[in-house]
């Protein structure tokens, strides 16, 4: 991949949960196997035992260490004590890139690459926002807020790196046009992924996978599922896989629509293990940047219908007919009724595989990654301007 000297790579985000989590493991993967040396700076309250067993596995490849400490979601005047922390550490392992991923992954990584130019060290500083403070509201005051400081804080970002279009054109609506650097590379998943899974024999009808919170959609999923029963006139089964701080209330959901005995809902796993348990895959969130799900099911050869949120529609094309309005939990049902009523229509309406996975390789990803971090790192001052 890389012919020129071993970098010193820091990735810094919040919650090691989801599709930033994924992304800098597909990065680690990629860099450490080309001879970088890679660290990772998350926060220690999320994740589970699945999250638990992600960082087993990559641990071995982050030379520079694995950090974890409290970030919270929302600021707060703890986040200034976790700051000073990871300015010492950081500092003591001289880092060439610093890339910070969500919002308060970006407030780290460029504070703390901010800090370490006032001493002189030559450090690139690199944000991705992976949909995060993007989905504010510009005309809410929280949302003025939180978009303004994203604009201040370009003053400190050497590039912003978007995983798709759809994100790059957000943050020029919302934020402003970048007044520094930018570039779209586009989120893609390993080789070994590439392979077909197929239903188990007892199989249910339809698979949600991801965070159980609103944003991603699991109540609409709840509603679209009770629809396409009726629609259907029989019992159907749903499988929901995943955590998150609203599980509790689908529970209750499914209970009182009676819909508790056809819809299990288990702890989150590995996506191809999911992906057995049904036979085709619902993405309804309300708002997503490139969500890795679709890429993952894509790539699995499964039947996938989704909201037409974020990037998206940049996978399975504008027009396709895979694509639901966001929080209808109608229009998401008639698309799964097509699913059982229409013969050949996972043929007809999904992505062709070969010139999905020419496109959206995690090889490809973390090259034009690594292209990028090194032109960054050549031309990062001694100290800050």
């Amino acid at each position: 991949m890389d012919a020129g000297r071993p970098l010193r790579i820091i990735h810094c985000f919040r919650s090691p949960v989801g599709g930033i989590f994924r992304h800098v493991r597909d990065l680690v993967e990629e860099h450490h196997a080309a001879g970088h040396e890679i660290g990772i700076l998350c926060d220690s309250s999320t994740g589970g035992a699945h999250e638990e067993k992600l960082f087993e596995a990559i641990l071995p490849k982050l030379s520079l260490g694995l950090t974890r400490l409290p970030i919270r979601r929302s600021i707060s005047p703890s986040d200034l004590a976790a700051l000073y922390r990871s300015y010492r550490h950081i500092k003591s392992l001289r880092p060439d890139v610093l890339h910070g991923h969500g919002a308060k992954g970006g407030v780290v990584a460029r504070l703390i690459g901010s800090g370490l130019r006032v001493n002189r060290y030559c450090v690139a500083r690199l944000y991705s926002p992976h949909g995060g403070s993007l989905h504010y509201d510009r005309a809410k005051l929280s949302g003025q807020v939180v978009l303004r400081l994203e604009r201040f804080q370009e003053r400190l970002t050497d590039s912003l790196v978007f995983v798709c279009d759809y994100e790059r054109r957000t943050y020029a609506a919302k934020v402003g046009t970048p007044r520094t650097a930018s570039q779209v590379i586009l989120n893609g998943i390993s080789d070994t992924e590439f392979s077909p899974v197929p239903a188990a024999p007892d199989a249910a009808d339809f698979l949600y996978i991801g965070m159980m919170r609103d944003l991603k959609g699991p109540d609409v999923f709840i509603d679209a599922f009770a629809r396409t029963e009726r629609a259907r006139g029989r019992p159907l089964a749903a499988v929901m896989v995943g955590d998150g701080p609203d599980k509790e209330r689908y529970q209750e959901t499914m209970t009182r629509l009676g819909l508790g005995r056809r819809i299990r809902m288990l702890d989150a796993m590995p996506a191809t293990q999911a992906f057995a348990l049904a036979r085709t895959v619902i993405v309804p969130s309300r708002a997503e940047a490139m969500p890795y799900i679709v890429l993952e099911a894509l790539a699995a050869e499964k039947p996938l219908i989704a909201s037409r949120v974020g990037g998206i529609a940049e996978v399975l094309g504008s027009d396709s007919r895979a694509l639901a309005i966001p929080g209808d939990a109608a229009d998401l049902s008639a698309r799964m009724v097509e699913t059982m009523t229409e013969p050949g229509w996972q043929a007809e309406v999904m992505p062709k595989p070969e010139a999905f996975r020419a496109t959206f390789s995690a090889s490809v990803m973390a090259r034009d990654m690594l292209a990028l971090y090194r032109s960054l790192q050549r031309n990062a001052p001694a100290k800050l301007s």
